[in-house]
Formats: structure tokens, sequence, C-alpha cells
């Protein structure tokens, strides 16, 4: 058994800050941990907006709190996110995220990611990234 609390992950170097300073996210299970998905609770800063792009991955997205949009960029159509929504990026989708009120969302990805990962130019996570050591 796994059990890890936000509280104590938060203090280690489980907890990534973007480059960009658009956002955290604390990386509560990841591919080292032998589940097939990773886990992350994430932070959108509020005034963040930028475009991602996981070409390499899947990702489902639940809003805990704040509030803001995610827009796909393939057909410019406008998601309101508030707490309680869930959007799920089944089909790779480009898309940009906007946060009006910081948000806090917790995120699944498959594959799992490895830790260290941050956006690259294209806004994707590579498949392959430096592992977090416990």
């Amino acid at each position: 058994m796994i059990v890890r609390t936000l509280q104590d992950a938060e203090k280690t170097n489980r907890k990534i800050v973007s480059p960009d300073g658009n956002w955290d996210s604390t990386r509560m299970l990841l591919k080292d941990d032998n589940m097939g998905f990773s886990f992350h609770i994430t932070t959108i800063y509020a005034g963040a907006d930028f475009q991602m792009h996981y070409q390499n991955h899947l990702e489902s997205v639940y809003c805990m709190s704040g509030e803001g949009e995610v827009e796909t960029l393939a057909d410019g159509v406008k998601y309101p996110i508030t707490p309680g929504t869930l959007y799920i990026l089944d089909k790779h989708d480009k898309h940009v995220l906007r946060a009006t009120k910081e948000m806090k969302m917790a995120c699944v990805f498959n594959p799992p990611l490895n830790g260290k990962e941050v956006h690259n130019a294209e806004g994707a996570y590579e498949l392959e990234a430096e592992t977090i050591s416990e």
C-alpha cells in the first residue's frame, strides 16, 4: 500500500514549479509507483493564460476550487471551469487554460509522468524525464 499526504509531499521535491510561473504541481503518484497512471494536485495561478498540447499523454482534470476556462483550439470553444468541473483531454486536444481565480486541480495522466516534467516548447510533457527520488 502507498500512503502519502499532500501536506507532506508539498514539502519535498515532488512539488514542481513551472518555469513560466503559471502553475505548481505536487506529484502524488508517479510512474515508479507502478499503477499505470500518475496523479497530481496542481495549482493554476490567478491570471495564468497558457497553451498546452499533450501529444504523449491523455489527461483528466477535476477542478476542486477556483475559476477559469479551457479553450479547445481546434474549434475555439471555451468551457467554463468552476469547482466540480471535470474536463478530459481524450484526443490529445491542443488547448488554452486560463485562470481568473487561482484554481486547485486534481489531474490524472496516462501514461504516467516520471516526476520532473515541465511543458516543452509545444506545451507537451516528454515521455521520458528525470524521476523523483524519495
